[in-house]
């Protein structure tokens, strides 16, 4: 999308241009992997770019690394040439170029769960210590000594949905699905999750997210299932198509809707494209949000740059970033060298300050350097609630509200 401003491109890349002219003489260099055209989510790459270029700043106010040194960033767009060669290749070539040419100690950005398999591979064939920032469940899973994550995952996300499901009563779930990676990934786990732990009956849909914009023959078969809770497993474009069209056939909002991503949070769109039909939608997320006291002092310097800098919370996409980047600068502070091999050491066995607290990236049976944070799972209540008055209505101890069902 273009605005006055430019492009997310452009817009990325002169915010990364501004960074770069306090990173010095003798810079640490850090490789941006992330989308910023088409077919990819230039969105998502714009706020990366932001919380990575916030923490070079925090970095530089705070000391900088190695005596000083300030970071530099080396900016790819793992689209470059997805439109001639496809997404998973333009990727894996802009992460070669981060290893080989432009020589960086370390690599953040990735969005898509489709490109990161490809980003991983390459970045671990030369040592690359690499921060993966979305969902993707087997990624760390796969006990790569390079890879690190500050996230959470589908797999770590699909208990708290469910869970809170059959505390319900809820045993008919209707399911509609993309075909990226993402979505029938989180598919796969809903299904295997719930009929395995809880017994759950599920009616299924998958679509082809690129050119499907009628649902409502899909949709029309879930009402007639019968449900007691109908799942949104679209991604962004399809997400709100699923919202209108779902209202139109009836299934909602007379059947509770839970979506599968954070999408809700950005409350004035969700509004704006659900309409009334948005109350009692629910999503897992992390507590983090503006009136959550949890936060510490690294992450409200964050929040409040942030605010200032760009009018409005920080999104958890930023957020994540900024973490990332921060825990790069205070490993490679720490460590024997600012070569690889000295910062995977570092990163093994060090603790970190971050916006949710201490954390390490250990070698455990689930999370192989992997701290996923605190989840939830939230609720809107009234029309036009904000996102940060959603209810928390699971799990019951951190809860501030009870869940409400749909008004038949």
């Amino acid at each position: 999308m273009t605005t006055p401003e430019g492009t997310h491109e452009d817009r990325a890349r002169a915010n990364v241009e501004e960074a770069n002219k306090f990173a010095g003489d003798d810079p640490v260099r850090i490789g941006i992997i992330t989308p910023l055209t088409g077919p990819g989510d230039p969105t998502a790459g714009e706020l990366v770019v932001r919380g990575a270029c916030l923490a070079a700043e925090y970095v530089r106010e705070h000391g900088g690394v190695r005596g000083g040194r300030g970071i530099e960033f080396v900016l790819y767009n793992d689209q470059e040439t997805a439109a001639e060669e496809g997404m998973a290749r333009s990727s894996a070539a802009q992460a070669a170029k981060a290893a080989l040419v432009d020589g960086v100690v370390a690599a953040v950005g990735q969005w898509h769960l489709r490109t990161t398999p490809w980003v991983v591979d390459v970045l671990s064939r030369y040592d690359v210590p690499v921060f993966v920032e979305n969902g993707h469940s087997t990624i760390t899973a796969q006990k790569r000594r390079n890879v690190f994550r500050a996230y959470f995952t589908i797999a770590d996300r699909v208990p708290v949905m469910l869970d809170f499901a059959a505390a319900q009563g809820m045993r008919r779930i209707g399911l509609i699905a993309a075909d990226t990676v993402f979505g029938a990934m989180m598919a796969d786990t809903l299904v295997e999750y719930g009929t395995q732990k809880h017994g759950m009956e599920f009616i299924r849909f998958d679509f082809p997210q690129d050119d499907t914009e009628d649902f409502r023959e899909q949709l029309r078969a879930i009402k007639d299932f019968g449900p007691d809770l109908f799942i949104n497993g679209a991604v962004i474009k399809t997400n709100y198509m699923i919202v209108q069209q779902a209202t139109e056939v009836g299934l909602i909002p007379d059947i509770p809707m839970m979506v599968t991503f954070g999408f809700p949070l950005r409350s004035e769109d969700f509004w704006r494209l659900s309409g009334e039909a948005g109350v009692g939608t629910m999503w897992p997320g992390m507590r983090y949000r503006p009136s959550w006291q949890g936060i510490t002092d690294i992450g409200r310097w964050f929040v409040d740059r942030y605010t200032e800098r760009y009018g409005s919370f920080p999104p958890d996409t930023a957020l994540t970033h900024f973490t990332d980047v921060t825990i790069i600068a205070a490993a490679l502070e720490a460590a024997r060298s600012d070569s690889r091999e000295d910062l995977l050491d570092a990163l093994e066995s060090m603790e970190f300050d971050t916006w949710q607290g201490p954390i390490r990236f250990e070698h455990g049976p689930a999370h192989w350097h992997h701290v996923a944070p605190e989840l939830a799972l939230l609720q809107y209540q009234t029309y036009q609630q904000s996102f940060d008055d959603s209810a928390i209505i699971w799990p019951p101890q951190t809860a501030t509200a009870a869940y409400q069902p749909p008004k038949k």
